[in-house]
């Protein structure tokens, strides 16, 4: 049997990841079985236990590529000084709203991390990687909220990383209450709204 190449292998694991974003999207995430994936995915349950410990294992690499962009985003925010770290931090959390109005699968995985799953038994692993995602998250934020201060030659009213902490909870609130009903207002020009005035209550003001 001939060895199956590093191309292949990738291509496996993108069909099983696309697979479990419709299966769960579908039947949600605790009641969806690693077979069930493997048949969605027209392989077997071997094929994914090759790329995956398990469905938590699965899952959080289906967070991963979802979440990768705004990640990436966010850690290059402050690093160019010809840059405002503020408009940086705005771009990063408009471009995930964006994606989320724009992209069915990144939207598709959102709806799945926000609305179809239990935190409980084998999926506990999930959960621990939401609250890892959180604290990073934060963390980013946090470092973009002084960076931006301290450009500005300012002091924040209060503790940057609870200013951080209520605008991550910000947008994680829209998110939410934009899946549950995505015709009732626009994310994007909410979210954008929403982020300003909550940075202006910090004091701090981006450019229009």
């Amino acid at each position: 049997m001939a060895r199956r190449t590093k191309e292949d292998a990738q291509t496996t694991r993108q069909q099983l990841l696309a697979a479990a974003v419709r299966v769960f999207a579908e039947k949600g995430v605790s009641r969806t079985s690693l077979q069930d994936i493997a048949e969605a995915a027209g392989t077997t349950r071997g094929a994914i236990y090759w790329h995956f410990k398990n469905k938590a294992d699965l899952f959080n690499a289906m967070m991963d590529d979802a979440l990768l962009p705004m990640e990436q985003a966010m850690q290059r925010i402050g690093h160019d000084p010809a840059q405002d770290p503020l408009a940086e931090l705005e771009h990063a959390l408009l471009q995930t709203m964006r994606d989320i109005v724009s992209n069915a699968s990144t939207r598709a995985v959102f709806e799945i991390a926000i609305l179809k799953v239990e935190y409980i038994d084998e999926l506990l692993g999930i959960k621990a990687r939401h609250i890892q995602a959180f604290a990073d998250g934060t963390r980013e934020i946090t470092r973009s909220l002084r960076e931006a201060a301290g450009r500005r030659g300012i002091h924040l009213p209060v503790n940057p990383e609870v200013a951080a902490h209520g605008l991550h909870a910000l947008m994680v609130g829209l998110i939410h209450s934009w899946m549950l009903s995505p015709e009732a207002f626009d994310l994007v020009v909410v979210s954008q709204g929403a982020i300003r005035a909550q940075l202006a209550g910090l004091g701090l003001h981006l450019s229009v």
